[in-house]
């Protein structure tokens, strides 16, 4: 849960020059963003970005934030920002507490993350401390965001009716405006809150147990973090190809497939990545795209295996696609039926390379939320960068309202 004033104060006349991180499932970036008080003009942007290796994600949390800290390091030197102390926006995609806005309590990781020594701790606080051990720079006041808040202020800054942040990415969650009187956990019954829902872990309970598949299941025992994440490994991109692998195999055994040959490479977790489901069922060149997918897996296809696997492909996308939609109807039914609304119109901003990578999920989404959610007119915003540039209208606000 995030103050609403962040959000609510974000007048679009903030300025200045600013630091963003963005720690997500696959990688890290670092940007600048420079704010101008001109009406309609964009965030000036420089960013670099590296992917975060095993070795990394499964060291100690001294690992990861000294690494995080070098790439900061290497990133203001390459921007010619030494001796210079900017603001920063920190942009986390994992559970937390959030007590200050420069204070979050890690709850647990996600993903595939599993730094020890984390957990319970105050990521900014392990953030300036790496800081300190590196001694030659230093940053100012830290605005720490979770990524479905960066996500929402960011296409709120150019559309005033966002009010849900959502990512579709390698892990997925939400965030909405929720009113005061119905936050329990909160004093005071006026204005806004921001709820980040972590609907990741939606089905933790074991109330998802009615509609998991044997294939959900089977994902669920792979990762070593079972009975965790549930929703996130039904529908997020780390686990699509792990659960179109389980229905090949399935297929295979039931001698729909490959002539009922198992091959290495439908046994081997991890081997049919999420990548192949978009390549797979792109309209032009999809089926072409299977055949030699197929062929460089070393599996023995012929055309019709092809066709099955594209078939497989879609019905695993279009399932990810419903139950995300089932989700944003939630948001938005509780929003309209809180607010005692006949109709609710609003805008949510997305994130996440599914959405933005996969060629048909954007449409399969959007075409389900109305028929969830009929009394709702959702507005979809597709963020640019939205990590980075949030994290730093997080931080320009604060800047502002202090001053």
């Amino acid at each position: 849960m995030l103050p609403t004033f962040i959000r609510e104060t974000t007048d679009r006349t903030e300025k200045g020059d600013f630091l963003a991180l963005d720690l997500g499932g696959t990688n890290l970036r670092v940007f600048r963003v420079r704010l101008t008080e001109e009406e309609q003009k964009k965030p000036k942007l420089d960013i670099e970005q590296w992917p975060i290796s095993k070795k990394i994600k499964e060291g100690t949390g001294e690992q990861l934030f000294d690494h995080i800290v070098d790439r900061l390091i290497e990133f203001l030197d390459s921007q010619n920002l030494k001796g210079q102390t900017l603001p920063l926006g920190f942009s986390f995609s994992f559970p937390c507490e959030q007590k200050q806005i420069d204070q979050s309590i890690l709850l647990c990781w996600s993903k595939d993350f599993n730094c020890s020594g984390v957990e319970g701790e105050d990521v900014v606080k392990l953030l300036k401390e790496a800081i300190h051990r590196r001694g030659s720079y230093d940053i100012g006041s830290v605005a720490m965001v979770n990524d479905t808040v960066s996500t929402m202020m960011s296409c709120g800054y150019w559309d005033r009716s966002c009010e849900i942040g959502m990512i579709i990415g390698t892990g997925t969650n939400a965030c909405y405006m929720e009113k005061m009187k119905n936050v329990e956990y909160m004093d005071g019954e006026d204005g806004l809150m921001c709820i980040n829902t972590e609907w990741g872990g939606f089905g933790d309970d074991g109330s998802l147990e009615d509609i998991l598949t044997e294939f959900d299941k089977g994902v669920d025992n792979t990762f070593e973090n079972r009975g965790e994440h549930i929703f996130e490994k039904m529908i997020s991109g780390m686990y699509l190809g792990e659960i179109v692998r389980l229905v090949l195999i399935k297929l295979t055994e039931e001698k729909l497939l490959f002539k009922g040959e198992a091959f290495a490479a439908l046994l081997t977790p991890g081997k049919f990545e999420t990548r192949f489901i978009s390549e797979i069922e792109e309209p032009d060149s999809g089926l072409e795209n299977a055949q030699q997918i197929l062929a460089k897996l070393n599996l023995k296809w012929d055309l019709v295996d092809a066709r099955v696997v594209r078939l497989v492909c879609d019905t695993i996308s279009s399932h990810s696609a419903c139950l995300f939609a089932a989700a944003l109807a939630t948001i938005a039914n509780r929003i309209r039926l809180n607010r005692e609304l006949d109709y609710l119109k609003t805008a949510v901003g997305v994130d996440g390379t599914v959405y933005k990578s996969h060629p048909t999920f954007r449409n399969k989404l959007q075409k389900a939320v109305p028929t969830l959610a009929p009394k709702c007119d959702i507005k979809f915003l597709e963020s640019d960068e939205s990590s980075g540039v949030g994290a730093a209208m997080a931080m320009a606000v604060l800047q502002r309202l202090a001053q």
